[in-house]
């Protein structure tokens, strides 16, 4: 499945403007990962575009229903299997790489695009690890966002947290700057 393809499929499903603007973040997380290191960038671009697909629809049995619909759709099985392993209480475990970053990216790209709408300048442009760490010692802070989840993501792409950090804010900034480029953004 191409990021085109999985994009149109996404239009059908989602239409909240918090869940669109989600997903791209995660894209933007898992793309960078796929460059980083040397993977089909479309294939894991899909998966991070369709990994939320029933989530607005069917909340509760979020990623199942996805599976399904992807099943139906003849989706690629390895982009299934790494929905359904974004979601701990699914039991699936995430065997591939592809399983794994989406994984890390899913939580962590929320938390750092809320620490860039706090910042004054509401960019990454000028976000810093430090910043980062500091929000993550608040509890009160994004307090959706589960840290061991973060914690554990790291662990399960053999990085440690700091690490996996500064690659999503980078990888954000430069998908901010081309998302900018079209009229859009993550962070409006």
């Amino acid at each position: 499945m191409t990021r085109k393809e999985a994009m149109a499929m996404f239009e059908n499903y989602v239409s909240q403007e918090a869940l669109k603007k989600h997903t791209l973040a995660v894209e933007a997380g898992v793309r960078g990962y796929a460059e980083k290191y040397d993977q089909d960038v479309d294939k894991w671009s899909a998966a991070a575009i369709l990994h939320d697909l029933d989530y607005e629809k069917y909340p509760e049995e979020h990623p199942l229903i996805a599976a399904k619909i992807l099943r139906e759709e003849q989706v690629e099985e390895e982009i299934i299997e790494a929905i359904l392993g974004h979601g701990d209480h699914t039991g699936v475990s995430r065997e591939s790489l592809l399983s794994k970053v989406l994984y890390a990216s899913d939580e962590l790209a929320s938390f750092i695009v809320a620490c860039a709408l706090v910042r004054p300048s509401k960019s990454f442009e000028d976000l810093k690890l430090k910043s980062v760490k500091k929000k993550l010692k608040d509890k009160a802070f994004a307090k959706g966002v589960d840290r061991e989840i973060l914690k554990k993501g790291a662990e399960e792409l053999n990085i440690n947290l700091e690490d996996h950090i500064t690659n999503m804010i980078e990888f954000l900034k430069r998908r901010e700057r081309e998302l900018n480029n079209e009229g859009e953004s993550l962070l409006e």
